[in-house]
């Protein structure tokens, strides 16, 4: 404005009293002179007006474009506005900080990207930015200096970090805690002292997080409230860093107080829609309990949601604490504050670029019209999840008017589909080789559909399957499979070809209901394998009649699904039970009752320790029941992936030893429970470790005729080519003659 100033003042009398005679824009690139115009909103003919020039400068800025403005008269009154605009960012880059294929991601986050106009405000934001980023990772005096240097028509900005040193925390003082555990205490902090082997994933490292410092005495003040502490003082930490070692002392002061217990609890406000008996009888704080500000927070959560699944999708719950200090007890009081009753004005749907809309409709529990409910928006969430078609599921809500809201289904896709070829070695197999193609979201329609071949020394087998789990979006599902297997065992052949067909219908939101039909033709060849790789292998896979050489099964099957899990390849809540009966004698020469139970169980504790522990258990029964006849092949085997790891696949089963050579009969009822701990690896790679360990039991007539344990631990990757499996295990105490597995992999199934 000084420019426009000076020139203002230099101006002639007669030049104030002129018209505008002409107007000239120099120097725009990114604006055209009428957008010019339209801004300035100075026009040709009209007098001159320093007031309004000033104002159309302002104007210029406010655009963001430039970063100078100069402003000028011809002797003739013409107007001339001389524009230099800013420099465009053609270059980013981080030295000092961050790998070179995480910098793009992370300047993004700092508000920078390629292509921008620089802006020296900016910059020195995204700077504040970085350097607030690095003290959360403990780094302590953290310098970053910002090169820009010039190029012929744009800017490269290098960003130089010095991360300083971090800081770790030697000792915690909590003065004044006597009634409260310490240890209580500093586990809900950010900043804690280094645990026993801290650098093991999941323990603390006792690193620093300036950033989280004056939110720890918040932390402290909230595990007192937790145990009834409600007049519980507690001051700002206070850090005392040695600037030569970086050790660092952490001190609280703390006045605990009386510990209160609830002496009522009332629902009050606007409550004549909710059963409040029933709502009563569901809270976890309740008289003569100790007060807990956790439990009270869960429990408004939890009438907030009843209220939500009546249309009140904007209500609000107030807690009220009336303390009696006399005999420290406190009133608990929920106010209901309901507002307006809410309809689903439109469904939005983004970021599904190959999953057709209907697909995800049809999972979407909700649609325009409907009242709205919090539980249709959680269930909703957690089914598109379980197909297993996006890598992030987001619903927000979107505040139409008083009465309507949008829900923006926001989705990120994930690989469904694989072309798979590889080989390898096994000590079971010998070498073999291996091809698929599969997708399980064939052109985004969510069908299912696969073609897979695999060959070794000792078998062959070829499938195609294809699954429609939503037939013209209704809510019946249709499936089939057909197959051929060729295995060679010690002293036989065996080949098996065979066809299914399934018939599936969605009973309710979370439970499955199938009937299915399976065929196959099987024949066995007793030969002279004396040179096979297996007759090494000290077992015997010897037919027991001649029934098992050549016979037919054919099989129906009756099967119940529940599944209320979240994801579908790493669930963090939720559980499966599921369960079939299937009866072999309709035709063929096979006479049992196949029944079939699974279990699976799936608790995220990031919510309750801040780290991505998701602990896992699974259950997998199974009974035979002869009707007549099980041939051998059809008996059941453990070990390996899906059963006892450890040990190798189809190892386990009830047999008989003599003279070193084991001879398998198979058996007829097993179990098989697994416990997994699973934590992050790598983010970016979408990496985990699982920690399991494997107890099964199987028999003929009992189901701890033999017991196996393994342990282990396995990596959980899913990779651009679809899951990956990597498992390392430890047979428990195996026998002489049991075959252990240290190491398996699988690729396309689910963890």
């Amino acid at each position: 404005m000084k420019k426009l100033f000076i020139l203002s003042v230099g101006l002639s009398s007669t030049l104030l009293a002129q018209n505008i005679t002409s107007i000239q824009y120099n120097g725009l690139l990114h604006l055209s002179k009428e957008v010019a115009t339209e801004i300035s909103g100075i026009h040709v003919g009209e007098p001159f007006d320093i007031m309004k020039i000033d104002e159309s400068i302002k104007k210029f800025y406010s655009q963001g474009y430039f970063s100078d403005i100069v402003v000028s008269m011809t002797k003739n009154g013409g107007l001339v506005y001389a524009f230099k605009e800013k420099s465009v960012i053609s270059k980013l880059e981080m030295k000092g900080y961050s790998s070179d294929d995480e910098q793009e991601e992370l300047f993004i986050s700092m508000g920078l990207r390629k292509g921008d106009l620089y802006d020296a405000r900016k910059v020195e934001a995204a700077k504040k930015r970085l350097i607030k980023k690095i003290e959360a990772e403990g780094y302590y005096d953290t310098i970053v200096e910002v090169d820009v240097e010039p190029k012929e028509d744009s800017i490269a900005l290098v960003f130089n970090v010095n991360k300083g040193e971090k800081i770790y925390i030697k000792k915690i003082d909590f003065e004044g805690a006597k009634k409260v555990d310490t240890d209580d205490i500093e586990t809900s902090l950010a900043n804690q002292e280094e645990d026993f082997m801290g650098w093991f994933p999941g323990l603390h490292n006792g690193v620093a997080h300036l950033d989280q410092l004056n939110f720890d005495g918040k932390r402290v003040k909230d595990v007192y409230m937790q145990q009834g502490y409600l007049d519980a003082t507690v001051s700002d930490p206070l850090m005392r860093v040695d600037s030569g070692s970086y050790k660092a002392d952490v001190s609280y002061q703390i006045k605990e107080g009386e510990q209160y217990k609830i002496g009522s609890v009332e629902i009050l406000g606007d409550t004549k829609s909710l059963n409040l008996d029933e709502i009563k009888s569901e809270l976890k704080s309740y008289s003569g309990k100790v007060f807990n500000i956790e439990k009270v927070r869960k429990d408004r959560a939890y009438i907030q949601e009843k209220i939500a699944n009546l249309g009140y999708a904007y209500a609000r719950v107030q807690i009220g604490l009336n303390q009696n200090k006399n005999n420290h007890t406190v009133a608990l009081q929920y106010r209901v504050v309901p507002g307006d009753k809410v309809y689903i004005n439109d469904v939005i749907i983004s970021g599904n670029h190959t999953t057709k809309d209907r697909v995800i409709r049809r999972d979407i529990y909700l649609a325009p019209g409907d009242l709205f409910s919090m539980t249709d928006l959680k269930d909703s969430k957690n089914a598109l999840g379980r197909r297993g078609f996006f890598e992030d599921v987001n619903i927000e809500q979107e505040r139409v008017d008083a009465t309507h809201v949008n829900l923006l289904v926001k989705v990120k896709e994930t690989a469904t589909g694989s072309i798979q070829a590889g080989g390898g070695y096994g000590s079971y197999q010998g070498a073999m080789i291996s091809a698929s193609v599969s997708d399980r979201n064939v052109f985004g329609s969510g069908i299912n559909a696969a073609v897979s071949f695999d060959i070794s020394k000792i078998s062959t087998n070829y499938s195609i399957s294809i699954n429609n789990p939503r037939i013209w979006d209704s809510d019946y599902s249709l499936g089939a499979s057909i197959y051929q297997n060729e295995f060679q065992y010690i002293t036989y052949d065996q080949k098996s070809i065979g066809a299914s067909l399934t018939v599936g219908k969605q009973l309710t939101r979370n439970l499955f209901g199938s009937l299915g039909y399976g065929y196959s033709k099987n024949k066995a060849t007793v030969v002279d394998n004396s040179n096979n790789i297996l007759a090494t292998q000290s077992y015997d896979f010897g037919l027991f009649s001649p029934n098992d050489l050549s016979y037919e099964k054919s099989l129906f099957t009756l099967g119940l699904n529940y599944d209320s899990t979240d994801d579908f390849y790493i669930p963090r809540e939720g559980f499966i039970l599921g369960g079939s009966v299937g009866y072999a004698g309709v035709g063929g020469d096979q006479k049992f009752v196949d029944s079939q139970l699974r279990f699976g169980a799936y608790y995220g504790l990031e919510d309750i320790i801040d780290y991505d522990l998701i602990l896992r258990y699974k259950l997998r029964g199974r009974i035979l029941t002869n009707q007549g006849n099980i041939a051998k092949p059809e008996r059941l085997y453990m070990g390996g992936i899906g059963s006892v790891r450890g040990y190798e696949p189809f190892s386990l089963a009830p047999h008989t030893d003599a003279n070193g050579v084991r001879t398998f009969i198979g058996g007829q009822k097993s179990l098989v429970n697994t416990a997994e701990a699973s934590i992050p690896l790598s983010k970016a790679a979408k990496m985990r470790l699982a920690f399991f360990y494997d107890y099964g039991m199987i028999g003929d007539n009992k189901f701890d005729d033999i017991t196996r344990k393994g342990y282990g631990v396995t990596l959980e990757w899913i990779s651009p080519m679809g899951p990956i499996n990597l498992v390392f295990a430890k047979a428990v105490n195996p026998d002489s003659l049991d075959r252990p597995a240290n190491f398996e992999f699988t690729m396309g199934q689910k963890f």
